[in-house]
């Protein structure tokens, strides 16, 4: 191995995915040498393995569902849709797996990339282990910050790695359509990719540990998702185990905790995400390797005054959106600190991602969507606000019935009675993804029920669903 001499940057970031690269952005824009480390593709998980490609692969198939629920339309659309030009599509949307265009970003805001495994070798240091074993050492003047992300979490079934199963990456990337596949998990990743195969033409089949689909929302949600996922073909299971998996002739035989034998051509398993920091030498500053690291307000990781953890690495909210912003509000205070200028400690600030504890929004893109930003009325009620859950169909708006002939979906606000503002919003139904960032708004900017009264929404449109929900809490 050639060792290089020591190079010096203001900044030294692990982790070219959009955290990443939002972090390098900030501390650029503030005048910081900066410099990023990537040991895959520029642009990370979201680009080529994740939202990208997903929602490439889920847009066919909610365009399509929109238009069979249209009449004059309806007939024109009963084909299958065209699987190749999907798959063609998402690569396009993922570059084919080519980084050149946001290497090339990067180069524009005059950040240094360096590719490699790199590795934290004491304070302020970073080792880059390139391709070709030159090692690289990087120190930093202010800050290093970790923007490693996460990896797929694969349960400890005997043999496992021999099935070869798809994790979140082989499903969004696969160049083929699988006749048959078994799915297994109820959240995001689980839903989203029995919604997208099942449309392209798999058979596909649900197995959910747990009593229903998309636990983290309000209950109504995940029960919205498993009927329409009965309707569109897809065999939903839930209180359902996998024992044993094995591959048999290149089938994959599952046998669950009920002794049932399910056969397909492929197994995902959705079930859950851990992070990556098992290799970047967390041991030489005294944390654990393979470990989530724990982060104040501003990003900073407990027990220092140089590392900072952003994105999913330090487990506040695992979305692609929320980490850009938290590397937002990381570059700030990077460059704050710099400067010798202080860094307040109030929620809301320039400097604190306060939106991570109260105000977080996603969406689901299955058929129906379900968007939901702040706290559920469980979550709400556990923390002990004084809470009020409104709900109202979507059958009560004209636009929901333009829409969409038997439009399905539910909306519901959590009132705090204390301060009458709004704790948490859910919209479940065909579209409402576009609906979720005005109840973000209103959510962060803790608008009072009195002002949102003036909030006059279009008619006629989906968001008339905010004057049904608000005539429903008046009475």
């Amino acid at each position: 191995m050639t060792e290089t001499e020591s190079i010096a940057y203001d900044v030294v970031v692990l982790g070219a995915g959009p955290v990443g690269e939002n972090v390098a952005d900030r501390t650029r824009a503030a005048g910081l040498s900066t410099a990023v480390v990537e040991s895959e593709l520029v642009g990370g998980e979201c680009s080529y393995w994740a939202c990208m490609p997903s929602k490439a692969l889920l847009r066919p198939v909610i365009a399509q569902a929109d238009a069979r629920r249209l009449p004059g339309l309806a007939q024109a659309v009963q084909g299958p849709l065209d699987a190749p030009a999907v798959l063609a599509r998402r690569n396009y949307f993922t570059s084919d797996w080519k980084d050149d265009g946001q290497v090339a970003w990067l180069d524009g805001i005059g950040a240094d990339l360096y590719r490699g495994q790199g590795r934290l070798a004491g304070p302020r240091t970073v080792t880059v282990t390139g391709p070709d074993g030159t090692l690289t050492t990087l120190t930093a003047r202010h800050a290093v910050a970790v923007a490693t992300g996460t990896r797929a979490q694969l349960p400890p079934l005997p043999g496992l790695a021999e099935v070869k199963p798809w994790t979140s990456r082989e499903a969004t990337s696969a160049q083929e359509t699988p006749g048959r596949l078994i799915v297994v998990g109820g959240g995001v990743v689980a839903t989203e990719m029995a919604t997208a195969w099942q449309a392209l033409g798999s058979r596909v089949t649900l197995l959910v540990r747990g009593k229903g689909l998309l636990n983290r929302m309000e209950p109504f949600a995940g029960e919205l998702v498993a009927d329409a996922l009965k309707e569109a073909g897809v065999d939903v299971r839930t209180g359902t185990s996998v024992r044993s998996v094995t591959r048999e002739n290149g089938t994959v035989v599952a046998v669950t905790d009920a002794g049932d034998r399910i056969e397909a051509d492929e197994i995902l398993f959705a079930t859950g995400r851990v992070p990556h920091t098992d290799d970047i030498g967390l041991d030489t500053v005294g944390l654990e390797p393979g470990s989530w690291l724990s982060v104040d307000d501003t990003l900073l990781v407990e027990g220092t005054d140089w590392l900072y953890a952003v994105g999913d690495v330090n487990h506040r909210a695992l979305l692609t959106h929320q980490g850009k912003y938290q590397a937002r509000i990381a570059g700030a205070v990077i460059a704050a600190r710099a400067s010798d200028t202080a860094v307040p400690d109030a929620p809301w600030s320039a400097y604190g991602a306060t939106a991570d504890h109260d105000a977080v929004p996603q969406v689901v893109f299955t058929d129906p969507e379900a968007a939901a930003v702040g706290l559920s009325l469980a979550e709400a009620e556990q923390a002990g606000h004084r809470v009020r859950a409104v709900d109202v169909e979507f059958s009560s708006v004209a636009g929901a019935g333009l829409y969409a002939e038997g439009y399905k979906g539910r909306a519901r606000m959590v009132v705090d009675l204390d301060s009458e503002t709004l704790r948490g919003v859910t919209f479940v139904g065909p579209g409402v993804g576009e609906l979720i960032h005005s109840a973000t708004v209103a959510v962060v900017g803790e608008v009072p029920i009195s002002r949102l009264w003036h909030a006059v929404p279009s008619y006629p449109t989906l968001s008339e669903v905010w004057l049904r929900l608000l005539e429903a809490y008046r009475g």
